[in-house]
Order: C-alpha cells, then structure tokens, then sequence
C-alpha cells in the first residue's frame, strides 16, 4: 500500500517511520510519503490561509494550494485510477474498524491534513468529483489539525495488511473486529508470572481447558462491553447472543441492554 500525507507539518507525521509501521515500510509492504503543502505556494510569505467569507474566527486554508498539492500528489486530474483522498475532519463520518478494514483494501490512500478553521470546502467538492472521497472523525472532539488523526487512521489501517503483524492471528479478537468477539469490546489480558505483588491470574486461564477459557474471555467482553460500551450491545445482532451470552449478561444486570430475540 501505498500512502501519501499532505500537511504543513511533515515533521509531525516521524511517528510513521517507526515501530510497526517502520518495520513494514522495511519489508516493502507500506510505503509512506509527506508532503509540505508550502512547496505549492507562490509568494514570499508562503501563504495558506486567509480570512473566511461571512465573517468569524479563524483562518481558512486557501483552495489553490490544495488543488496544486492533489494534482502533483493524487493525480485528481489524470486519466485512470485515482487514489482514495482522506480528510480527517470533526464533521466526518466516524472512524471504525470496519471502515479499517475497508481501507486496508485500497492500494493508495492520500491524506489531506488540515489545520485552522479546515480547507476550502470548493476543494473536497472538487475532488469528490473526480476520485473518492473519504471525511473521516476519530472522536466527538476537535483537534488542532488533522495530523494526530492521520497516525491513528493509518496505523488502524497498516496493520490489517498482510503481513504487517507478526501473527495475522493477532487481529481477529481486538475489540470492534469481525471474529468471534465480533461488536465487544476484548476482555482483560495476562502473561507471566502467574502471580504478581499478590495478584494472580484468573485460574481458568492456566486450566488448559480450551473451552472453559473461550467461554471466560466471552464472559469478560460482555462484562467490559456492558461496563464501558452499552450501546454497543444493543446493536448486537440478536443470533450472536446464545443462553450462555445472556445468562452472563442477566448475572451482570446488562440483559435489558441487550437486544431481544425476535
């Protein structure tokens, strides 16, 4: 895959040369470029803001720059193939796993970082016309630009590429995937030593009995999901829950969260 950034701040886009994304650029599964959105300026003060129309706080980043960078960078006014263009944005559709996933099937990603007020609108309109078009959110909060989301959206998305994590296996139980925990969120986690400054692991889980600890971890995800998340499981798909599921969840008190079998 292949992933560009547009910001004014490449240096602030370091953190996708390291750790897993780094180790994945260096088996030639990921490629990641930034780009300084000045380089498309063309006066002294290498200007990209100005005053918005109507009135009100802020600055508004200029259309023509943007344009220019998306031409060099995206080919939005080539023939064939385009790239997907993402623009993190409060007012975006929330990000999601599954939306992850989606991405992670895409070739190309182009990211479009911006700061102040946002950019142009004329430019994502312009650009929707001609590649897709992705506005994405990562939380009901706004940041001071778009470049924190850009390292949580493309390390969400990285690491569903294959080969990117060490066991591919790693992925099918995180909270939010599509697998067995599908829509909980993942239960508390152990490892060695079995007993530490007086707190020991869960019994069951040094058991041995594969099924006992399957049904322990389905266990804590309700508890937490319930706990932390309840309206992730009134979405739940009523087939996913068996007498097991809701007899944990009437145990907790969450039944009535859940949702009832038609």
């Amino acid at each position: 895959m292949r992933i560009d950034v547009i910001t004014i701040f490449p240096e602030y886009l370091e953190p996708l040369r390291v750790s897993l994304l780094g180790k994945a650029a260096d088996k030639g599964l990921l490629e990641v470029r930034t780009h300084d959105l000045r380089q498309w300026t063309h006066d002294v003060h290498r200007t990209v803001d100005d005053t918005p129309y109507g009135g009100g706080p802020g600055m508004v980043m200029k259309a023509e720059p943007w344009y220019q960078a998306l031409e060099a960078v995206a080919g939005i006014d080539d023939e064939g193939d385009k790239p997907t263009l993402v623009v993190p944005t409060p007012s975006g559709r929330p990000f999601t796993q599954a939306k992850a996933a989606d991405l992670a099937e895409r070739e190309h990603l182009v990211f479009a970082c911006g700061r102040y007020e946002g950019i142009d609108r004329r430019v994502i309109d312009a650009a929707a016309e001609r590649m897709p078009v992705e506005e994405l959110s990562i939380g009901d909060y706004v940041l001071a630009g778009g470049e924190v989301a850009v390292l949580v959206i493309v390390e969400a998305v990285a690491r569903l590429l294959p080969g990117v994590l060490g066991n591919a296996e790693s992925a099918r139980d995180d909270s939010f995937a599509e697998g067995p925990m599908s829509g909980l969120l993942e239960g508390p986690i152990y490892t060695k030593p079995a007993e530490w400054r007086g707190r020991t692991v869960p019994e069951v889980l040094t058991s041995g009995n594969h099924g006992a600890i399957a049904r322990w971890r389905r266990d804590q995800a309700l508890a937490r999901t319930a706990a932390n998340r309840p309206e992730l499981l009134a979405a739940l798909d009523p087939a996913s829950l068996d007498k097991k599921d809701r007899a944990a969840l009437e145990a907790l008190g969450a039944l009535g969260r859940a949702p009832e079998q038609s």
